[in-house]
């Protein structure tokens, strides 16, 4: 059975069908919950799979300014320092390699990139439509130049294929060349090999001087299982993927109904 322990020291909020609700919006007693628990000496360390420059206005809206884990791992932001901890490329031929051996087993994939960089930009190939509209984007003439700049990871959508059988399709195919992970509805992601949630926020912990035993995570995606495993108490979103819910300690209402505060009230009266 799970102990608790004396206090939570870490608060590790994925965003997307976690903190955030459908319109992008923080709710006012999500905001109070994570200040009560600032109160409580718990750092609030944001995880998302979204690039730095996509999350710059939610960051600024929060008064947030402390470490961030974006880019499914690949990246670890100080926010009141605006100094880039770790970027991790992934190797472009490699991409262009893995996105071929996915489409030889599964036929025409469509295709975007997030660019390196606190400043870089996300690139979607014809045919690519944006999972979150607004999420900032710009159009590639074609995938060619999505390999232009240094990148961080690459998005890919199958016009038939569930996400869970594109995600598994594209394990078999890459092997090493990359890591994949579903990261939301319509977002199967590449990202550099051995990278993840679970190394981002090891990084940001220790930048942070906090043990990740005293941490409490919350996630929706099968991308937050390696978040999972590095922390003290896992809490799902209701509606997680089957596969979060059951590495899970509890689960807790959806995004739509605050189930991060309600977790975080209970934990920090």
């Amino acid at each position: 059975m799970f102990t608790p322990p004396a206090a939570y020291t870490l608060v590790a909020t994925d965003l997307d069908g976690t903190l955030l609700r459908s319109d992008d919006t923080v709710s006012a007693r999500s905001r109070a919950a994570l200040a009560r628990a600032a109160s409580a000496g718990a750092a609030h360390l944001i995880v998302t799979g979204r690039p730095v420059p996509g999350i710059r206005t939610l960051l600024t809206d929060l008064g947030y300014d402390g470490v961030v884990v974006c880019g499914q791992g690949a990246q670890v932001y100080d926010v009141g320092a605006a100094r880039m901890l770790r970027s991790v490329t992934l190797d472009r031929d490699l991409a262009d390699a893995a996105l071929g051996k996915i489409e030889a087993e599964v036929g025409q994939l469509f295709a975007a990139v997030d660019q390196d960089g606190a400043d870089g930009r996300t690139l979607t190939e014809p045919g690519y439509r944006m999972p979150h509209p607004s999420l900032p984007a710009q159009r590639a003439a074609s995938r060619a130049e999505l390999w232009a700049a240094p990148l961080i990871k690459v998005l890919i959508r199958h016009p038939e294929l569930t996400d869970d059988a594109l995600a598994a399709a594209a394990r078999g195919a890459v092997g090493d060349l990359a890591s994949v992970t579903m990261a939301g509805p319509g977002t199967v992601e590449l990202a550099p090999f051995g990278v993840d949630k679970g190394t981002g926020i090891a990084l940001a912990a220790e930048a942070l001087g906090r043990d990740l035993a005293g941490a409490v995570a919350f996630g929706d995606m099968p991308n937050d299982l390696p978040m999972f495993r590095r922390v003290g108490h896992r809490v799902a979103m209701a509606g997680a993927h089957p596969e979060l819910r059951a590495a899970a300690d509890e689960v807790t209402l959806s995004n739509e109904d605050e189930g991060v505060a309600v977790v975080l009230e209970r934990l920090f009266p």
